[in-house]
């Protein structure tokens, strides 16, 4: 597993690449170049992360419930390894979970299951049901569905959340969920939206004219939202 590192301090920038993304996507799509100027003072550190997609959800030919089983590795490695560097390279307090597609998911599903080591989410163009299908998007575990599932599904577990602990610790995160209007899956923004409300925790749900899952929109909604 790679990752590429972006400033010297700052508020650590914990980042998810879409689902054909890499490691030195968020620098390809220009979204490092849209956040220049904080990382340059000092506001910003950035961790790129790689990608398993193709060995999770997207390995079709894997049986579903091994295809979920890779993905709780991954987010093994990510609170052990990855955020454990972030942590003894920079002492910073402040830890954002940040993603585009996919990578929203991640970021999402990282951020709401362990609340306590982030204080602000920054999620774009996110899908956070695996399990919907909506225009030429399928379930991506082909109606495979089990405990694992439910808690890493945001819109399935969240509304089941009952431990004040996690939830304080949500209500104290700045959470930003930024979608576009022609975007296939701004009911399911919606939908987790209101999810939030209902449990008390502040948000903003911005949604942006036409279809905003491209790098040019990421990139003006970096510069304005992280």
């Amino acid at each position: 597993m790679e990752l590429l590192v972006f400033g010297h301090q700052g508020a650590k920038v914990l980042v998810f690449p879409t689902r054909d993304g890499s490691f030195w996507e968020y620098e390809s799509l220009g979204l490092v170049e849209s956040l220049a100027s904080k990382i340059e003072a000092g506001h910003l550190q950035l961790f790129c992360l790689d990608n398993l997609a193709g060995e999770t959800f997207y390995c079709f030919w894997r049986d579903p419930a091994e295809r979920i089983r890779r993905h709780v590795l991954f987010e093994e490695y990510v609170l052990n390894e990855v955020m454990p560097l972030m942590g003894a390279r920079n002492p910073h307090p402040c830890t954002i979970a940040h993603g585009c597609s996919l990578g929203a998911y991640h970021a999402a599903t990282l951020a709401f299951r362990h609340p306590h080591l982030f204080r602000k989410l920054v999620a774009f163009s996110g899908r956070y049901d695996l399990t919907l299908r909506v225009e030429c998007f399928d379930d991506l575990l082909a109606g495979y569905y089990d405990d694992t599932v439910y808690f890493h599904t945001p819109s399935h577990f969240l509304p089941g959340l009952t431990c004040e602990d996690r939830l304080n610790h949500l209500r104290r995160m700045d959470i930003v969920l930024v979608i576009g209007a022609e975007d296939p899956f701004l009911d399911n923004n919606r939908h987790l939206s209101q999810i939030l409300t209902e449990k008390g925790v502040p948000h903003a749900l911005h949604v942006w004219d036409g279809r905003a899952h491209r790098g040019s929109a990421w990139r003006m909604m970096a510069g304005l939202y992280i």
